[in-house]
């Protein structure tokens, strides 16, 4: 029997479609080969070359088992892809189901269900948090007098509260509460969280602060954390590959990725627990990641089909209050290199998400290594060039000269005090060359001018600074976008 017209017609539309579907397909396996095979560093010298990495090279020679990526445009996933292996004594692969510890991420998620509460009218930004928590009260003392702590400070790193981070508990040791994580008693393994610099005078990063939103959120809701969460973010956004339960259940422990140590060894027990589940807590994938970033995106944009926040209080999250820094997220960049972003660094992982704040477009990346932290910004610039966004290309700097005779009295140890806690930067002078660290994290410093200098595997760079008798006494140092005070000790 001949096709009727209509039957035709629609057999030619299927055989289009497929051809279609079949060209996109090759077009998105042409883009992640170029991504893969063109990873960029953080700096490259003007008039050279750049020296594409491949992202497979970079894995063995840091000893990374495995790399998650996910990539999303103008509010879709464009592609995810796993590279390596989640357990290498297992066999498993990485693909777009393994979940790996978001670390940090886990503080912009956890922001996003306290700005929902702002939102509903049960939390404020602006009272005193101590009028929200009933189980336990922030102390106060002479740094409190002036200004209360409000939840706003606590999300944008302003509040003056003490303990940067936290190192979770290896699989033999006692799991804390987080009662006994913010006193700081055993078996807790961080100091007490308390004020200790005045409120809204500067910016400090502290966990200490998101577990203290952890706990309102928890008073408020009458919920455990991880069950607030769920229902106020995860839930909402489609998240499901994520959690913030702490231990990670056992149904969910043959989809986790195991963490790595520099050296390449597993973490005994597989990865550390985290009972600071807002600063740290969270499993997840790079897909999930892509749909909180579109939806926080479009939240503020007005577009978002199922927004879990006003638009008003997501307009706030995504402006710099301090440092760069807005309601649980970084923000950089001006016009349409406009970014909001985060990174997370726990026992085993490290982690990255950027996004732009005027579309739902950005790239989530998340390795299951302590050394991954030296990739992330590698792909990220890799697929930024791939995509042509702004803002996110490798620092060009000019190569200038410098006497290598001078170099050893550049050589000494230097402390940046504003850093805490303090951080001591070593600078060898050996075979005419200048370098800056030790081991692993080791890497050559190259003449700007006489007394600069700058890194290729980072955004460094150094001035070193002679008092009136010539000696060398301190360093300038600028990196992200920051100066420092380095002081050589004596």
């Amino acid at each position: 029997m001949k096709p009727t017209r209509a039957a035709a017609a629609l057999m030619a539309l299927v055989t289009m479609s497929a051809a279609v579907a079949t060209l996109t397909a090759q077009n998105v396996d042409e883009r992640i080969r170029r991504v893969e095979n063109g990873l960029l560093p953080p700096v490259v010298i003007k008039g050279q070359p750049i020296q594409t990495l491949k992202l497979e090279d970079r894995m063995r020679e840091l000893k990374i088992p495995g790399v998650s990526v996910a990539v999303f445009e103008n509010g879709r996933t464009a592609w995810t892809r796993g590279w390596g292996m989640a357990d290498v004594a297992e066999g498993r692969r990485v693909d777009s189901d393994t979940r790996f510890q978001a670390a940090s991420i886990s503080k912009p998620v956890a922001a996003a269900a306290a700005l929902a509460l702002v939102s509903l009218g049960q939390l404020s930004l602006d009272d005193d948090i101590n009028k929200h928590l009933t189980s336990w009260k922030l102390p106060a003392n002479e740094f409190t007098h002036k200004e209360k702590v409000t939840l706003g400070h606590l999300l944008s790193h302003t509040g003056g509260v003490t303990v940067s981070g936290f190192r979770g508990y290896a699989a033999d040791e006692s799991v804390p509460t987080l009662l006994q994580v913010l006193n700081g008693v055993k078996p807790a393994n961080s100091a007490p969280v308390r004020v200790d610099i005045p409120v809204g005078t500067r910016w400090r990063y502290a966990g200490g602060g998101y577990s203290i939103v952890q706990l309102a959120i928890e008073d408020i809701t009458k919920k455990p954390f991880a069950d607030a969460l769920r229902e106020l973010v995860l839930e909402p956004l489609g998240m499901s590959r994520s959690t913030f339960v702490q231990p990670l259940p056992a149904s969910l422990r043959d989809k986790a990725a195991t963490g790595y140590r520099a050296s390449g060894d597993p973490i005994a027990g597989r990865w550390h627990t985290y009972p600071e589940q807002a600063a740290a807590g969270l499993w997840t994938t790079p897909g999930d990641l892509a749909r909180f970033a579109i939806a926080i995106q479009q939240t503020a944009a007005g577009t978002a089909p199922q927004p879990i926040m006003s638009r008003a209080v997501a307009g706030q999250m995504l402006k710099a209050r301090m440092d760069d820094y807005g309601l649980g997220v970084g923000i950089t960049g001006v016009g349409p290199a406009a970014q909001f972003s985060h990174g997370g660094s726990n026992e085993g992982f490290r982690c990255q998400f950027v996004a732009y704040k005027d579309r739902a477009t950005g790239v989530a990346v998340m390795t299951n290594s302590d050394r991954g932290g030296a990739i992330l910004q590698e792909i990220i610039r890799a697929v930024a060039r791939e995509y042509g966004w702004p803002g996110l290309a490798p620092i060009e700097r000019t190569l200038g000269t410098s006497d290598p005779a001078v170099y050893k009295d550049f050589a000494g140890r230097y402390e940046i005090p504003s850093r805490s806690p303090a951080v001591v930067m070593t600078i060898d002078a050996e075979g005419g060359k200048l370098f800056r660290g030790t081991g692993p994290s080791r890497s050559e410093l190259l003449p700007e001018s006489a007394a600069v200098f700058f890194t290729t595997d980072s955004d460094m760079r150094i001035e070193f600074v002679r008092n009136a008798s010539g000696k060398v006494t301190e360093a300038r140092v600028w990196q992200g976008g920051l100066e420092r005070k380095a002081v050589r000790q004596q």
